[in-house]
């Protein structure tokens, strides 16, 4: 007999669809992979190095529970450096990559019946560790008509006598979408009204952002001590096999994550943690390997922004942040080819790998049933490819 807590989880669409990816090319069918979100550059190697002088001087006993104290001075460092926010090193605790993070603030804030604002589209995991803490989630629609963002009146009316949270990315997967500092400071003068609410802000795509500059809104001193910082350095580095993020809030929070921390997996790996350090001294203004990667972010995006755009029926934003799109698909429903009848995305999403051998993610999974999300952190000639391989697939549904 399984708990009842496991069984109202659900399985991570975006893992099921690529292990659906990976058992097609097990068995030799040439399939490209739009479903992961994965950064397909190198680890720099000046992290590298350092995780390898990490193993030579033998840091590889138990690492404190909230990380080591270099690395938290590191993280901020960063966060001066880089968006003038002053935090001490005791309010950041380091975590097995920024979903542990998110785990550790949730199940930390909210208590059973607790209500938590999220707004659609919205990350995969949110959603499910929200019913982990036995919360409520209350979704706040943005469509792409407004870049999947959403205004204050609506935040507003979200708001009820149980709200204890609100959470979003910033730039956001699945949608691309990035945040204002007015935009933002907009939201902030509705938290300004409630101050029971925790503001959760996940920047994991900080540095992948064609904007510039990364706008968080921990930067608002009305709610500065109710915001948690969630990032790491999978997307931003390239290093998410690295499993390393961490938070950053209030000193009471995250003492609490850290005892929450210390009972379920201690302290993040060791070498990881060394890595991190370089990542982290790394300022992303003068780096020639980040300004490399997202030079090539922007201009896959820029490719396959018009490649989608000439699909009949897809209605896209044109994303400006991380490496996804989040087309609206809602065309295609009710229509028909084989054995395939399409009446909501996750049909879509298996027609286009069964017969274009092109994976992509219901946008169910990310709270919005109207889209699908397809990454384009893979070759231009593979998204050139998939483009061709979807618009010919289309074609045939009537």
């Amino acid at each position: 007999m399984l708990s009842d807590r496991i069984n109202r989880l659900s399985e991570s669409e975006t893992l099921a669809m690529t292990r659906r990816c990976r058992e097609l090319k097990e068995k030799g069918v040439d399939v490209i992979n739009l479903s992961i979100g994965q950064p397909d550059f190198n680890t720099p190697e000046y992290i590298k190095e350092a995780a390898r002088k990490a193993l030579e001087q033998n840091f590889t006993g138990y690492p404190p529970v909230n990380g080591y104290a270099d690395l938290r001075n590191a993280v901020c460092l960063k966060l001066k450096r880089d968006n003038n926010l002053d935090y001490q090193p005791a309010q950041v605790v380091i975590s097995t990559g920024a979903k542990q993070a998110l785990a550790n603030t949730i199940l930390s804030l909210i208590n059973p019946g607790d209500e938590v604002i999220l707004p659609t589209p919205y990350w995969v995991s949110y959603r499910e560790l929200i019913k982990l803490a036995e919360g409520v989630t209350v979704t706040v629609p943005a469509t792409v008509a407004n870049d999947f963002k959403i205004i204050p009146e609506q935040l507003e009316r979200a708001i009820t006598s149980k709200s204890r949270m609100f959470l979003f990315s910033s730039p956001c997967n699945p949608s691309g979408s990035v945040y204002s500092r007015n935009e933002l400071e907009a939201l902030v003068k509705v938290f300004e009204k409630h101050p029971e609410i925790y503001i959760v802000s996940d920047e994991i795509y900080e540095l992948i952002n064609f904007n510039g500059k990364h706008e968080s809104i921990a930067q608002f001193p009305s709610v500065r001590e109710r915001v948690i910082i969630i990032n790491g350095v999978s997307k931003g580095f390239a290093m998410t096999g690295w499993r390393l993020g961490y938070s950053v809030s209030s000193h009471e929070i995250a003492a609490a994550c850290d005892k929450l921390q210390g009972q379920i997996t201690s302290g993040a790996s060791s070498i990881s943690q060394k890595a991190a350090v370089a990542a982290m001294l790394t300022d992303p203004s003068v780096s020639e390997e980040l300004q490399h990667m997202v030079k090539v972010f922007k201009s896959r995006k820029e490719l396959f922004y018009k490649l989608l755009c000439e699909i009949p029926g897809f209605v896209t934003n044109n994303p400006e942040g991380a490496f996804y799109f989040f087309p609206d698909v809602t065309s295609y429903f009710g229509k028909k080819w084989g054995y395939h009848t399409i009446t909501n995305s996750p049909d879509l999403c298996n027609y286009l790998i069964d017969e274009a051998f092109v994976a992509t993610v219901p946008g169910d999974a990310f709270g919005n049933p109207d889209c699908i999300r397809l990454s384009y952190a893979t070759s231009e000639k593979e998204l050139i490819e998939a483009a061709h391989r979807i618009k010919e697939a289309l074609a045939k549904l009537d």
